[in-house]
């Protein structure tokens, strides 16, 4: 009962070059397993091969917390529309894979974090849209001032919201790096943060645990309070999971599927 939690990260499936090797690999930024780390849980990679549910189930049994982490933009087609020209080539492998293990997580009471692109896929599953170029309306490029560079900007979190109360506080400084953002906003969902320019910078569920979705990227600060609010959600996950289960503390039996 005194292990960390384990806490399972998305990934890319992508070309990648390494050694004498380039060839398709699963990747992600190692920011994100240092956060983790950080903040008291051990990551786990997840990568892109979940899109039925009975392979879902497995992972499911052997981590205590989803992270859906950022990456390309969600397919358009998902939300009924046709591709920007300045979106990027869809990744349905991932999208379906994603969806399928956040819905089968979310099934299981798991606590959710979806940074960028998660919160983007988040919003799209719960039948919400996206604008697929965001200086279209806000007319700038403050939230993504280059490929590859983060910007900083403030985000104002709702008062009373789960967000910040997992914060401690209503204002935050934030790393970001997006072109998209959420548009209509999907079913049961709540906005619980905005930017100056208004656009949304955090979405959560009331009726979950612990459902949270930002626009920014905390793995590339060192505000460990959003990681904190998951790690700590995680360890009260699997605590539940083991009173249900009936294990002692000689063996968590969701590992051997039980």
């Amino acid at each position: 009962m005194s292990a960390a939690p384990v806490i399972g990260l998305t990934t890319y499936l992508d070309q990648a070059r390494w050694n004498a090797n380039d060839e398709a690999a699963t990747v992600l930024h190692d920011t994100y397993s240092r956060m983790v780390g950080a903040a008291g849980g051990v990551p786990v990679l997840v990568p892109p091969l979940y899109a039925v549910a009975a392979a879902a189930g497995p992972l499911l049994q052997r981590i205590d917390a989803l992270v859906l982490t950022g990456g390309p933009d969600v397919d358009p087609a998902q939300y009924g529309q046709e591709r920007h020209e300045e979106t990027s080539r869809p990744r349905t492998e991932r999208d379906a894979a994603e969806v399928t293990l956040m819905a089968a997580a979310l099934d299981a009471g798991m606590p959710v974090l979806c940074i960028c692109r998660g919160m983007q896929l988040l919003n799209v599953a719960r039948g919400g849209t996206l604008l697929q170029h965001l200086p279209d309306l806000v007319g700038h490029n403050d939230h993504a001032p280059a490929p590859g560079t983060f910007g900083r900007h403030a985000v104002a979190v709702e008062p009373g919201s789960r967000l910040a109360a997992v914060l401690g506080r209503t204002t935050i400084d934030v790393a970001t790096l997006h072109h998209q953002a959420i548009d209509e906003l999907g079913k049961d969902l709540a906005v619980a943060a905005r930017a100056q320019d208004g656009t949304i910078e955090a979405i959560e569920d009331d009726a979950r645990p612990f459902l949270l979705g930002v626009q920014w990227h905390p793995e590339a600060g060192t505000d460990l309070a959003l990681m904190h609010g998951l790690v700590q959600a995680a360890a009260e996950y699997r605590a539940d999971s083991w009173a249900d289960s009936g294990a002692d503390s000689g063996a968590d039996s969701r590992a051997d599927g039980s």
